[in-house]
């Protein structure tokens, strides 16, 4: 006969040690949290993750800790989080940049999917297919016509190579069958300068970014790249509503090291759910151009995933790469 104590032993162990997780979610934090935001201050994952942490701050009696470490598009940061402990005293606010690493650098010191666990996004960013004026264009189906017309003349600008800015063109471009003249800039600003001169033709920018030129009229707005209208602009249609099923976002979330214990983790989302819902947090975000973005850790894997796929395909589009 075989024995089924060590069974029993194993299941009434198992047991034992849910309470204990139990607990171990209800004292955390017992210590102050070190909030990693792997980008320099001022964009929108530091304004993201300073609205969102200090209302959780609050919530949890217990200081999270905004440290910048900025470079590389976040890889560092990223490599700096993936290798520390995973006692849910170390997070990592990143954007889906963290995604688009993954296929624009030869190689990372951390696997992108597998080191980390993502707890829950915290904003969506919409960006806005812009126009300079001289362009006689005033919609995304004469854009689109113009640019057949002309194959090869009309200059789109970026950030840079495999920014979201470059990515979202590129996957209209892939979409639509036109041919278009990409020229890289480094960052955000001097594109917006280039576009407001009249230096190139149009632009994927980020709505809080292209706000001034359009308040100025130096530029002229087309389209949206999410799926619907936003509340802050409604006026102006989506992309997908001339390209059906073109939607091309970016989210700031957060993330923690593998291994951090799922009592943790879902204490986290719940706090973080909690903040997002606050009017006053809503209300701020929002006045960043930021919508309030939650998800369960669950749909978060999900929505990596899927972004981890599409991301392969439109950076292999574009040709992007980073050495």
């Amino acid at each position: 006969m075989v024995s089924r104590l060590p069974v029993v032993v194993l299941v009434t162990s198992l047991a034992a040690l849910f309470p204990l997780a139990s607990a171990l979610a209800q004292s955390y934090p017992v210590k102050p949290v070190r909030v990693m935001i792997v980008f320099p201050p001022g964009g929108s994952n530091d304004v993201t993750g300073r609205i969102v942490f200090q209302k959780v701050s609050e919530q949890m009696g217990q200081q999270f800790v905004i440290e910048n470490r900025g470079g590389a598009a976040g890889t560092i940061g990223a490599d700096v989080v993936a290798k520390s402990p995973n006692d849910g005293y170390t997070l990592m606010v990143q954007s889906a940049t963290h995604i688009a690493n993954a296929h624009l650098y030869k190689s990372l010191p951390y696997d992108t999917l597998g080191d980390f666990i993502g707890i829950t996004t915290l904003a969506r960013q919409v960006a806005m297919l812009v126009v300079h004026p001289a362009l006689p264009v005033k919609t995304t189906t004469e854009f689109i016509a113009l640019a057949k017309k002309r194959p090869g003349e009309i200059i789109y600008g970026s950030a840079g190579n495999g920014s979201l800015l470059h990515l979202s063109m590129e996957l209209l471009r892939s979409m639509t069958g036109t041919q278009l003249i990409h020229v890289p800039y480094k960052g955000g600003g001097p594109v917006n300068v280039a576009i407001a001169s009249g230096e190139i033709q149009s632009v994927v920018a980020t709505i809080a970014s292209v706000i001034p030129n359009i308040r100025a009229e130096r530029v002229r707005p087309i389209a949206v790249t999410s799926d619907k209208r936003t509340t802050q602009f409604p006026e102006i249609p989506a992309l997908a509503e001339a390209i059906p099923g073109y939607e091309f976002t970016a989210w700031v979330g957060t993330f923690a090291p593998k291994g951090t214990p799922p009592p943790i983790i879902d204490r986290l989302n719940a706090e973080l759910k909690k903040a997002l819902e606050d009017p006053a947090v809503s209300k701020n975000l929002s006045s960043q151009t930021l919508d309030p973005m939650h998800m369960t850790p669950e749909q978060f894997a999900q929505r990596l995933q899927a972004d981890y796929e599409k991301y392969a395909r439109v950076v292999k589009l574009s040709g992007a790469r980073v050495e």
